[in-house]
């Protein structure tokens, strides 16, 4: 039986158990106490029988348990920490799991902002340490970003991809700990374009967000940007590069549209205001069609698969 243990109890772990459930896996979900962690129960059970219908507790059970007292690894393939941003907080539980868990079953951090060259540094075991990067929403979005440390083994690394596409995800293996890891920095590059055509007034948001989603967002949804230009030529490319290039914002801080929003607690939907104001109903309405159309392109990437 394969076992992945998840410590934390936030909303990536209940998407991250959702997912591994849902793809035969028997999942030990770890929080600051038991109870704590059944507390989630409900919400996982929802996510996994919304990606498996045939899935049950007796074939593929889901386990809680506290992450100070757990101690049973065995069939245990993959540990993974989701717990808050917190770099202190981090260290010290990798250097326990550095003693606590075998040394042979890989661990891994969800941290998206924290190397794990600086999590797992000075422990014996780094060596079998890793990024393992989701993006929202974890049940839903194929992604993982394997990221190697300064110490991490590649071999192993190699080894959780391929745990991870047994698991029905689609990971990358990023052989350098930088800033971003991988997707994020193109994520970053785009928005830092974006946001300064807004700022420029080039653009109004809700622009920008059309420009993307019906244009180069809609093909990449076909295939990457590598393979787009290797179907168009990327001569094409060349020859555009040299004209737009250089015109391209390259700002090294926050663009004034919005630091202003920022400064006024205009935070998105969070705060029910960003560059728009949303209602309860609105944002109730949008999430449901973000889940909807992410679950939509999901299966039809699943219908020709690569």
């Amino acid at each position: 039986m394969k076992k992945i243990v998840i410590l934390g109890t936030g909303i990536m772990a209940v998407g991250i158990a959702a997912g591994f459930l849902a793809t035969a896996h028997t999942v030990i979900l770890l929080g600051r106490s038991k109870e704590r962690a059944q507390d989630q129960q409900t919400e996982i059970e929802q996510l996994t029988l919304g990606l498996n219908p045939r899935w049950t507790q007796e074939q593929n059970p889901l386990v809680f348990g506290a992450i100070n007292d757990w101690d049973d690894w065995s069939d245990v393939i993959w540990v993974l920490e989701t717990i808050k941003e917190d770099m202190g907080l981090k260290q010290i539980l990798f250097a326990q799991l550095d003693l606590r868990v075998p040394k042979h079953i890989p661990i891994g951090s969800n941290s998206s902002g924290f190397p794990i060259s600086k999590i797992a540094v000075n422990l014996d075991t780094a060596y079998r340490m890793f990024n393992a990067h989701y993006f929202m929403p974890a049940h839903i979005v194929p992604l993982v970003e394997v990221v190697l440390g300064e110490k991490s083994d590649p071999v192993m690394g190699e080894a959780v991809c391929q745990m991870y596409r047994d698991a029905g995800k689609k990971p990358v293996l990023v052989k350098k700990d930088i800033p971003g890891f991988l997707a994020n920095r193109i994520q970053h590059a785009l928005m830092r374009e974006a946001l300064s055509l807004v700022d420029a007034g080039i653009a109004s948001p809700d622009d920008v967000d059309t420009a993307v989603r019906y244009s180069f967002g809609f093909r990449y949804a076909a295939v990457g940007p590598m393979t787009q230009k290797e179907i168009s030529g990327w001569e094409g490319m060349a020859g555009a590069s040299v004209e737009i290039w250089p015109s391209l914002y390259n700002v090294d801080g926050l663009q004034p549209v919005i630091a202003n929003l920022i400064d006024q607690g205009k935070y998105g939907m969070k705060s029910k205001e960003g560059f728009r104001t949303w209602s309860d109903e609105e944002m109730k309405e949008m999430r449901r069609k973000y889940n909807a159309r992410l679950k939509a392109a999901f299966d039809v990437l699943q219908v020709e698969p690569d």
